[in-house]
């Protein structure tokens, strides 16, 4: 148990969450309580549910029932860029960067929603335009040093190697300054090696920035590794749900996902 966990505070809460796409029910009466600086993971078949839950806690589909609560604050039918302001960051299975920008500037997109200028400000290049730009580029520099990344910052970043496209993305996302980081298969495509050095990557995000990380993940070695719950969906629905071994020992899990 982590020392941020010792607290019992809840950040994110959904209730009775739920969502249909021609008919078929993809999410049903979902449940989930994450204490805040907690390391929780979604596990589930491909098709349980597992990306569509994230799309509905970041504002990219809507349900149709159910709420979605963030420290107290009710985010349901949110848009996107509401929901990102108001603390939860994401990163995706297929990695998004902007590939053909710099590493320096993608960590900078995430920084505009706290670093404004105006448009005339920009394009006159006027004194506070340049001010920013400056502490724009330090904090992206910090955030870059915490990932070991401060070195190909002039790089493209579709020159990096895959396991730094993987921190560049969670790099960028920390740059939001979120409350919540939601991670989609972050080892995806990852070897032994990037996958151990990910779980210390993860593990070192939450300690310094006392995140709270949900994570959805395949790779059973990093969940058992690093989640200290995880929920199982199945079809939509939770099939399990509690503190990580007891729920990767139980045998409806072992039946519906482990064993498939």
């Amino acid at each position: 148990m982590n020392k941020f966990s010792e607290e019992k505070t809840v950040l994110l809460e959904t209730k009775n969450l739920g969502i249909s796409f021609g008919g078929l029910r993809a999410v049903n009466a979902f449940d989930i309580s994450v204490e805040k600086g907690q390391l929780y993971g979604l596990i589930g078949p491909n098709g349980a549910g597992k990306t569509t839950i994230f799309n509905l806690l970041t504002g990219v589909y809507t349900p149709d029932e159910g709420a979605i609560l963030l420290d107290g604050v009710n985010l349901t039918g949110k848009k996107t860029i509401d929901i990102c302001k108001a603390g939860i960051a994401r990163t995706f299975q297929n990695i998004r960067l902007f590939s053909d920008m710099p590493v320096l500037d993608n960590v900078k997109v995430g920084l505009h929603n706290h670093y404004p200028y105006s448009t005339l400000e920009g394009i006159l290049r006027l004194p506070r335009y340049h001010k920013v730009e400056q502490e724009m580029n330090a904090r992206a520099m910090e955030l870059l040093e915490v990932f070991g990344l401060e070195g190909y910052a002039d790089y493209k970043a579709e020159n990096l190697p895959y396991g730094q496209q993987r921190k560049l993305e969670i790099a960028r996302a920390m740059a939001t300054n979120p409350k919540l980081l939601l991670l989609d298969e972050p080892a995806a495509g990852m070897n032994p090696n990037e996958t151990k050095e990910l779980m210390e990557t993860i593990r070192f995000v939450r300690d310094r920035f006392e995140m709270t990380v949900l994570l959805i993940e395949h790779d059973m070695k990093l969940v058992a590794g690093i989640c200290e719950k995880l929920t199982v969906l199945n079809f939509g629905e939770v099939l399990a749900q509690g503190e990580t071994q007891e729920v990767l020992n139980d045998p409806d899990v072992i039946t519906a996902y482990l064993g498939e």
